[in-house]
């Protein structure tokens, strides 16, 4: 559990050198490291800070991210695999430094870090990624087996990795961009970013006038590019079980199909099996409460584990070629940076590329510009959007606690019933872009299956691109 933050929520008008836009891991990241070089820095956070994407991770301080870097030599050449090496090795090390160098309390544990396959056709790929970790500077070893409570065919160890809870060290991180000169602003949703003589940034009725904008938000909010068609949306479950002591030692990653993931962790009231399911996009999964299920069964056949406690959905971005895009997204747009895409590898990457942010506001020279560029190709079918998977025939057919789509006339309108059975009624169109919104009947949320924005059931932006709540639809219900 992490404490609960209360920064003031912007208003009236100012000015700053920087305005970084989400005060997740990379949005603090840069504050810090621009703010100890002197600039003066606002981060702006539409609800608390770590509370979001990073904050529901499951806090990998690792830079083994299951079969990349084969792939990255394959794709991208050796060098380049090189230097995505480099950047999380510097991510993960920067991280612990400040840990330890501003004392931050949020249940760090060394551990190594392991990718795994439950099929024998499976060992020669792991045995690959071995080999093509080493040749990125990595101490990996093929193992025979995991050291997992259930058969395995082989794996790969990445050892002294570490785990942490992220919303603790977000909240460490936010106190040290302020004692540094930074401002930090809770519930302050940007809602645009125009160009002037500096960039305007506004929240709610206020504004302010900077050199520099970051928007660190899980997709770009704004900017002379727009990254929903370079980037998928996709959602994982995670749970956490209740067990009598640790079960497992270290943090496990399946590269078999439904992949899953385990680690250990705690709460208040002792140890937890934490575990994630199969990612799935965003939006176009009709019932994922059925995906919990499935996820409790596969933990329970294989794990010795108790009552499940903890349920959550995060969401991520991906990139066709797997890194991340983050840095200047254009030359018309001086001053303005993008980071996002970190397919589901946010802590090392969104560490390395604050860094990289950092450096080219300050004008220094960074070697893996070029590898996270945000103006590189992108192939042009990536996106798979999709449509609601939640449409009924009658508002009668929706339980309560529960949410649907009907349609009136030529309209849209999401119906989500409170405890009691009363219909609330919104516009079902997403506001970023139109499309569809699909009920989550996990986390009671309204999912766009095209973008990922992210609803509360009442139409309250989660997180974007949407920047507006779903719209109210006034008028009599009808059936």
């Amino acid at each position: 559990m992490a404490a609960q933050t209360s920064y003031p929520t912007f208003s009236g008008s100012g000015g700053a050198d920087v305005a970084i836009i989400g005060a997740g891991i990379v949005g603090l990241t840069a504050a810090y490291l621009l703010a100890q070089a002197g600039l003066s820095v606002v981060v702006l956070e539409a609800r608390r800070v770590g509370r979001q994407v990073t904050g529901r991770s499951t806090a990998k301080i690792t830079s083994q991210h299951a079969l990349i870097y084969r792939h990255l030599i394959d794709t991208r050449g050796i060098d380049q695999a090189q230097y995505y090496a480099e950047a999380n090795r510097r991510g993960a090390t920067q991280t612990l430094s400040w840990i330890d160098q501003l004392g931050i309390a949020c249940e760090l544990q060394r551990k190594d870090a392991y990718a795994y396959t439950c099929d024998p056709g499976q060992r020669e790929d792991i045995k690959a990624e071995t080999e093509a970790a080493r040749r990125v500077g990595f101490d990996a070893q093929f193992l025979d087996r995991a050291p997992l409570p259930f058969h395995t065919a082989a794996a790969m160890r990445f050892p002294d990795q570490a785990q942490f809870n992220p919303a603790q060290y977000l909240i460490g991180l936010s106190l040290a961009v302020e004692a540094a000169g930074g401002r930090i602003f809770e519930d302050t949703r940007v809602t645009a970013v125009d160009t002037g003589d500096r960039w305007r940034v506004t929240a709610g009725k206020g504004t302010l006038d900077v050199r520099h904008v970051v928007i660190a938000t899980n997709l770009p909010i704004a900017g002379p590019v727009e990254y929903d068609g370079r980037t998928q949306p996709r959602c994982h479950i995670a749970m956490a079980f209740r067990t009598a002591a640790d079960v497992v030692d270290g943090m496990f990653i399946g590269i078999d199909e439904p992949t899953h993931s385990i680690r250990m962790g705690r709460d208040s009231e002792g140890p937890l099996l934490v575990a994630l399911g199969p990612r799935f996009n965003t939006g176009q999964n009709g019932d994922v409460a059925k995906r919990f299920r499935d996820l409790e069964t596969w933990v329970h056949s294989h794990l010795p584990t108790g009552d499940a406690m903890w349920h959550w959905v995060n969401e991520d971005y991906e990139t066709a070629d797997r890194v991340p895009f983050a840095g200047a997204p254009s030359d018309e747009a001086p001053g303005v940076y993008i980071a996002t895409g970190f397919n589901g590898w946010g802590i090392s990457n969104g560490t390395a590329t604050g860094i990289l942010i950092a450096d080219q506001i300050r004008g220094r020279p960074n070697p893996w510009a070029k590898l996270y560029d945000p103006r590189r190709p992108a192939p042009e079918d990536f996106v798979q959007g999709g449509e609601s998977q939640s449409e009924v025939s009658r508002i009668e057919d929706i339980p309560p606690g529960e949410g649907g789509i009907i349609t009136q006339g030529e309209e849209k309108i999401a119906v989500w019933k409170d405890e009691h059975g009363k219909p609330h009624r919104l516009s079902a169109s997403c506001t970023h872009k139109g499309c569809v919104v699909t009920w989550n009947n996990a986390d009671c949320t309204w999912d766009c299956p095209c973008h990922g924005s992210v609803f509360q059931a009442d139409g309250t932006v989660v997180h974007g691109p949407a920047i507006g709540p779903l719209r109210p639809v006034t008028g009599p219900a009808k059936p």
